[in-house]
């Protein structure tokens, strides 16, 4: 069980991504956050991410794994790709 909040959760992981986002910008990417609820967060990868072979390793082994390490070791990565809806 995570011991923090959604809320609690927004500034640390809006920190580890903004650690994070430099390698996928040196790639032409990026990713938007677009939401945390109890303990996942829900990402799109944009720019030369969308639709990348590596994408889900970049979440599961980069932004997941920094995010589990940084913040608490349950901690979710879940992409929404372009195009699809996302509601919270």
């Amino acid at each position: 069980m995570i011991p923090f909040s959604d809320d609690e959760l927004q500034k640390p992981v809006m920190r580890v991504l903004d650690k994070v986002r430099p390698m996928l910008q040196n790639d032409g990417g990026d990713m938007e956050l677009l939401g945390i609820k109890d303990g996942k967060i829900y990402l799109r990868l944009v720019g030369h991410c969308h639709g990348c072979a590596a994408s889900e390793t970049t979440l599961k082994f980069g932004i997941e794994r920094q995010l589990r390490i940084e913040i608490h070791p349950e901690l979710e990565v879940i992409n929404i790709p372009l195009g699809e809806e996302f509601n919270l």
